[in-house]
């Protein structure tokens, strides 16, 4: 295991045992060298089978001409494969003791998330939501059952936390009958309401008592994350080319939706890496909505990568809509990963006002990119790849400006 398997003691300064079975308490906020575990790595693995299910049912509705309930169905399923993945990481870096028995229950969670993934087509095709539902049942089961240890662990104001938890991640559930038992039309403002209710949980649980999770730890782990959604984006790029491999006669049409994914990908890589956010994340405040805000971060970048195989299929063919709204698949997403990321992470980084509107701008003209056609993945990684270029410029013209200046202030 990585220096992450034997926690460190408690801030509270409690004894861990060495056997199979040790108590389940809080981890320090403070300590060092906290890195990813290999089970958190799996269990991150897991889950890229359902963003590619949810991806694939994506690229099918737009490429059939039903957008609008495409993405609606669409930002459903992903919220509970991101909701799933939130609920296990920042309980893990509070709570990760590696056990036996917290490996077990991680194991049974990781099939939860195997069952959702299985449920996810029917979701979309037939708005069949028993699959979603017994996936976050099995999940739910055992998330409710590290909250009970880490409350039989504790007690007073921490105790009372992880049982809020353990009750609101059940209740919580229970509301969830609503998709399988409400009529169809129900089901979006059902799915509203309780996506409320599930945010809600953990702003009520750790009101009097905050969970120590860790700054560096959560920061690692998104980032992680982010690298999952943007494989989807690499994948779709490599759709591209192997299919300007096959379709001898679309090669010219095929290679720049190839190349302007390409470019999508390394800068959006670039933007979200730049800056090291984890100096930000000290309180609860800072912390949801930041982690909260990274819905849109994960979605948009993952949809981005659909987009790309919509623009594929279009240029090939296969698909019942315009060049405008084959193009827009594209833009859009990446237009609104640009723009959570600044708002999440760059913003608090950039000095002046061209540095903060590098990445507000580089969001319109990508938008205006819709309107290039089949020229559009292109003219839009050429877009993302001159914010890259301009950031870099300004800052490291900031960089010369700051060392001149200390090297002078000596002599004056």
């Amino acid at each position: 295991m990585t220096s992450s398997s034997a926690p460190a003691p408690a801030s509270s300064g409690a004894p861990q045992s060495s056997g199979p079975l040790r108590r389940l308490v809080a981890r320090g906020r403070d300590e060092t060298h906290r890195v990813s575990s290999p089970l958190e790595l799996f269990f991150d693995l897991c889950f890229v089978v359902a963003i590619a299910q949810a991806g694939m049912q994506l690229v099918h509705a737009v490429a059939q001409g039903h957008a609008g309930d495409g993405i609606l169905d669409y930002a459903m399923q992903f919220f509970a494969i991101w909701w799933a993945w939130m609920n296990f990481t920042w309980f893990a870096s509070a709570y990760d003791n590696d056990d036996a028995l917290y490996r077990v229950v991680t194991l049974v969670q990781i099939a939860g998330v195997l069952v959702l993934a299985a449920g996810i087509s029917r979701a979309f095709q037939h708005h069949d939501y028993l699959g979603i539902w017994l996936g976050y049942v099995i999940m739910r089961l055992a998330m409710a059952t590290q909250w009970l240890r880490a409350a039989r662990s504790t007690e007073g104001a921490e105790r009372t936390l992880a049982l809020r938890y353990a009750c609101g991640v059940l209740l919580c559930q229970v509301g969830w009958l609503g998709l399988l038992l409400l009529p169809e039309p129900a089901r979006p403002w059902v799915f509203l309401v309780m996506a409320i209710a599930e945010m809600c949980v953990p702003l009520f649980a750790e009101k009097d008592h905050e969970t120590s999770w860790h700054p560096h730890h959560i920061a690692e782990r998104y980032g992680l994350f982010t690298i999952i959604v943007l494989g989807e984006t690499v994948a779709a790029a490599t759709v591209a080319v192997k299919g300007a491999f096959d379709e001898r006669n679309a090669l010219g049409e095929l290679l720049p939706i190839a190349a302007g994914g390409l470019l999508i990908v390394f800068s959006a890589w670039w933007i979200y890496f730049v800056v090291p956010i984890h100096g930000r994340l000290r309180a609860n405040g800072q912390a949801f909505l930041w982690g909260y805000g990274h819905y849109l971060i994960f979605s948009s970048a993952a949809a981005i990568g659909a987009g790309l195989e919509v623009a594929v299929e279009h240029t090939v063919g296969k698909t019942h809509i315009s060049t405008l709204s084959a193009a827009a698949a594209v833009t859009l997403p990446t237009a609104l990963y640009l723009l959570t990321v600044w708002a999440l992470h760059s913003r608090h980084f950039k000095v002046g006002v061209a540095q903060q509107l590098v990445l507000p701008a580089a969001a319109l003209l990508v938008i205006c990119c819709t309107f290039l056609g089949d020229w559009a993945a292109f003219g839009a990684g050429l877009v993302c790849s001159a914010a890259v270029a301009a950031g870099v410029t300004l800052t490291a013209r900031m960089v010369s400006r700051e060392r001149a200046a200390s090297a002078t202030a000596p002599a004056g």
